[in-house]
């Protein structure tokens, strides 16, 4: 009966090698002589190509041995990594990735493609073959290393090696400086009588045992110079073969056996206990059999190291994203229980349902910050697809363009991570295409030749901004308004500020490209950011010089599954507004109105402050009452003010997505449910602003 494997696991580990691979390429392309990151390459391939063949992945397996063979020879020392080996490779690597695509019902990879790329991978190893047959690779790299690795070096000098000059202690010192953490043994049971003993004659051997991420061959270069003064014996005791063939680490009567120290029959007459009992026989010297103790105790440590690192390993787990999103469901489902309790209790006035209340309440919250915690993750895998990105763009439009990234390890909901990628290269293509100048222009403008873009990320307060920095020559909001009125975005008559401008390059169908390119032109791209962004729950702001460059901010919420609110209502309906972006709250009286003359605006401290009545938007009937509240926000750096008919206070809520029918109004984000099970509507405050502005503007136009 035919065994059906899962490749689920495959298919995902290689998806990671391959994130992996490209961030190592990208670097290895700045830093072509770093064998750490060959080494790095060579091992992604390598475990691509032997789990592939395991999974029955063989095209994946034969396409990666041809990488694999070519990085082989780089790692040697026979081959260096050129710009064409890194483009071949990213190819390949784009290749695999088809490939692996293709196989979860995806596209089917182009095999002609394939072959370009093996062809041009073996037209480079012709090169490598002819630099050995040259003789003119005289010495390889140091080997590269998994990571540190023990060795033991017994160094037997010859009694004669003073005699040249060569104090051993100064190389067994260099060799020291090689590791990081070193056992040293001297084996004296060669040394003479006082009487017989010549002080010019070396009795003295060592055996170091050295954990480090050098190379055997870096090892024996020390002694280079002594080669023929000595008997030099190097050996690797952490081999996986040799840790795991005891539980419990090398017994000691083999390392002795191992060694030379002991013969079997001897070994024969001690048995057991073997430590003590081997001395006093005179069967094997004390220094010995301390040296052979000491090579115990440091395999049993390293054994003990890497089972921790195992453990370390088996310790992560694996979870699909929909289980995850279940189980944040779930908890989501279980606040909105849990408030409804909470009146109950409150209601009843029942003191031990209100102390149960309480506690659940409590536990609940624990709960919910925990699995929204497993939500969160770093914002440097995204952050590292762009370099790709603008390696191959720049490349394309004949610029020198270099990324720079911070606060990689802000932490964001999966979920908006997810929603984030298509907005951020948006906007870095964006920056690429008319923000950074060709170099023949930067220089005549006296700027370096290789243009800088910047991402980075930081928290403030309940939000993360993202910002998106280049040192291009910038926006001229003069040009900005004029394109806006030839596409009929703008009235010719309209007066917007500097700032105001900047954000024009959002509008739909906006765009200052001359010619239409596979990059830019087509009057799509920066509205479907702003959409994005704002669909997010965000807000984003841009910032300019010309020049200079600029600056783009994205402002967005931590999660977009739990938020805390701020509750309010008119006549019968509730609303909820994101307490992140409240200010404070305000009445609005009968002589407020009365001083503002009609105009929605309210005076809070001296400062003139504009507000949307709810009631009015929505069209909600009934009797104002006498005295409003206005809820004051802060929008993109402006004081904006809502009012409501009371404010109920904060609110923990958990959103809903509204259905179908709702889908198109655009001033809803979500709903959430109440403890007494009615609904309360999440308003999107700054698309309200904004439709409120356009249909003014659109009154003062008609009139």
């Amino acid at each position: 009966m035919a065994v059906e494997i899962d490749t689920s696991a495959f298919t995902e580990e290689a998806y990671e090698l391959l994130s992996e691979l490209e961030d190592s390429l990208l670097e290895l392309e700045e830093t072509p002589t770093d064998m750490e990151l060959i080494g790095r390459v060579f091992r992604a391939m390598h475990t691509i190509k032997g789990s592939g063949a395991m999974f029955g992945f063989d095209e994946v397996a034969k396409f990666t041995h041809e990488v694999e063979t070519v990085f082989d020879k780089a790692r040697s020392g026979t081959l260096p990594v050129t710009k064409g080996l890194i483009d071949l490779t990213l190819a390949a690597r784009d290749q695999i990735r088809s490939i692996l695509d293709a196989s979860r019902g995806g596209p089917v990879a182009d095999e002609a493609n394939a072959n370009r790329i093996i062809a041009g991978l073996r037209a480079l190893t012709p090169q490598a073959d002819a630099v050995v047959a040259s003789g003119a690779v005289q010495e390889a790299p140091k080997a590269v290393s998994d990571g540190p690795h023990v060795y033991r070096i017994r160094f037997e000098p010859r009694a004669e090696i003073f005699s040249s000059g060569t104090n051993p202690l100064l190389l067994i010192n260099e060799l020291v400086e090689m590791g990081s953490q070193h056992r040293i043994v001297a084996i004296t049971s060669g040394f003479p009588s006082l009487e017989e003993m010549d002080p010019e004659r070396c009795y003295t051997s060592w055996e170091i045992f050295l954990t480090t991420t050098e190379g055997e061959n870096s090892l024996r270069g020390v002694f280079i110079f002594v080669e023929d003064d000595c008997t030099l014996n190097v050996r690797l005791l952490d081999r996986e073969e040799s840790l795991d063939t005891e539980a419990q680490g090398k017994k000691l009567g083999k390392i002795l056996l191992e060694r030379g120290d002991i013969s079997e029959e001897n070994l024969g007459k001690a048995l057991t206990p073997l430590g003590d009992r081997l001395v006093s026989s005179g069967l094997v010297p004390a220094d010995k059999v301390r040296a052979a103790l000491t090579e115990q105790r440091v395999v049993q440590e390293q054994r003990q190291q890497q089972q921790s690192k195992a453990a370390e390993v088996d310790a992560v787990v694996r979870v699909p994203s929909t289980k995850l999103d279940k189980l944040v469901n779930l908890v989501g489902e279980l606040v909105t229980v849990q408030a409804r309790l909470d009146q109950i209790a409150s209601s009843l006035n029942n003191q031990n349902l209100q102390l149960v209340a309480e506690e659940i309440e409590h536990l609940t919250a624990e709960l919910r910050d925990n699995t929204m915690s497993i939500r969160m993750l770093a914002i440097g895998s995204t952050f590292n697809k762009f370099k790709r990105l603008v390696r191959d763009l720049s490349t394309e439009l004949g610029k020198q363009i270099e990324l720079t990234t911070a606060g990689a390890d802000t932490e964001l909901d999966k979920t908006v991570i997810d929603q984030l990628n298509d907005p951020l290269v948006h906007i870095i293509r964006n920056s690429i295409d008319h923000g950074i100048e060709k170099p023949e222009v930067r220089q005549a403008v006296g700027k370096p030749l290789v243009g800088q873009i910047h991402l980075s990320a930081v928290h403030s307060g309940t939000n993360v901004l993202i910002q998106i920095r280049d040192d291009g020559k910038g926006l001229d909001p003069h040009m900005l308004r004029r394109k806006a009125v030839e596409k009929g975005i703008l009235s010719a008559d309209a007066v917007l500020s500097d700032h105001e401008a900047y954000q024009l390059i959002f509008a739909a169908g906006f765009s200052t490209a001359e010619k239409i390119t596979n990059v830019s032109g087509r009057g799509v791209g920066m509205d479907v950011v702003r959409k994005s962004i704002e669909g997010l729950r965000g807000s984003i702001d841009t910032q300019s010089e010309l020049g200079k460059g600029t600056s783009i901010t994205l402002k967005l919420p931590l999660t977009l599954a739990i938020i805390e609110g701020l509750l309010v209502r008119v006549q019968d309906e509730f609303f909820v507004l994101p307490l992140a972006v409240v200010e404070e709250c305000v009445e609005l009286s009968p002589r407020d109105l009365a001083t503002s003359h009609g105009r929605h605006i309210v005076n809070v401290r001296d400062e003139i402050v504009p507000f949307i009545r709810v009631r009015e938007r929505f069209g909600i009937t009934g009797e104002r009452p006498t005295i409003e509240q206005i809820v004051i926000t802060n929008l993109d750096g402006k004081r904006m003010g809502f009012a409501f008919d009371s404010v109920i206070g904060q609110h923990q809520t958990v959103i809903k997505n509204l259905g179908e029918s709702f889908q198109h109004s655009d001033e809803f984000s979500g709903a959430t449910i109440l403890g007494d099970g009615r609904v309360a509507l999440l308003l999107d405050l700054p698309r309200m602003v904004r439709y409120v502005e356009l249909q003014e503007t659109q009154e003062i136009g008609g009139a």
